[in-house]
């Protein structure tokens, strides 16, 4: 079995020198939490086995991502960088790899001209190409007649996911699990699976959104939202395909360690990286 992944999240706002990570709840209310550069070093040497920058603020302010910290955090981090935030092309794509990221993850410029995801993973990878996918949950009394909405079954009774873009600031009307399989047929080799509804709560994944998607998929799914403890990321290992979890808030805060996290799932059987 393959090793689980733990993979911090910085959410980077670029309004300010050098950047700030910043962290919020259901994408709203942020509040600062470091220097990217200076925390990327510190999970690194903690133990994290890659490393998320996410510029939440690029594609909603027409921003360029974030080149300069990229290649600053490469000089010092040696495991995996996957970055996003205003990827709407090739070339920016290209600039991002050549600053020092090993993956790049795309979610504004995928939804609006979907051809993208094909035109980088032919150019760079499927292992290098990662579609983020930012999913709300919508109420439906009957998706009977729909061939546009895929009906999950979670603990407030049948629902479907609404994919976002522009930092969660506007919805598309796409089914996030349909777009799932959309972006896996045209050459994405990740999927960073967010819940807009658990994002900094601490109140657990969504475990209905994140296995379905899992089992729908061939390729990796990493989940992302509402981990609050080793707990929560252990029950979604346990009960989802997920390849890897993401976590901001619980590391941010200085609630737990990574080492901790990966005692607690290594003490119970999960296959982790030491």
């Amino acid at each position: 079995m393959l090793s689980k992944r733990i993979i911090p999240c910085l959410d980077c706002d670029l309004g300010v020198p050098e950047g700030r990570v910043v962290k919020g709840v259901e994408f709203e209310n942020l509040k600062a939490s470091g220097k990217p550069t200076f925390l990327a070093e510190k999970y690194y040497k903690a133990g994290a086995d890659e490393i998320v920058f996410l510029d939440i603020t690029a594609s909603k302010q027409k921003r360029e991502t974030m080149t300069r910290v990229v290649e600053k955090t490469s000089e010092k981090v040696f495991v995996p960088l996957t970055v996003g935030g205003g990827i709407r092309s090739v070339e920016d794509a290209r600039k991002l790899f050549n600053s020092g990221a090993d993956k790049i993850t795309i979610n504004t410029g995928a939804l609006e001209n979907p051809d993208l995801v094909n035109k980088i993973s032919n150019m760079f990878g499927s292992q290098a190409t990662v579609v983020a996918i930012d999913a709300k949950r919508r109420s439906v009394d009957s998706l009977e007649g729909s061939s546009d909405l895929v009906s999950v079954e979670t603990e407030d009774g049948e629902v479907w996911y609404e994919s976002s873009f522009y930092g969660g600031s506007k919805f598309t009307g796409r089914d996030s699990i349909k777009w799932a399989k959309d972006v896996e047929a045209r050459g994405a080799g990740e999927i960073l699976l967010t819940s807009m509804d658990r994002d900094g709560t601490t109140d657990g994944f969504d475990i209905p959104l994140t296995e379905k998607v899992s089992r729908e998929l061939s390729i990796p799914v990493i989940a992302s939202g509402g981990c609050g403890n080793p707990e929560h990321i252990y029950e979604m290992f346990e009960e989802t395909g997920a390849s890897a979890a993401l976590a901001a808030s619980i590391f941010h805060y200085e609630r737990y360690t990574i080492g901790e996290v990966k005692d607690f799932l290594e003490e119970r059987g999960i296959p982790i990286r030491k």
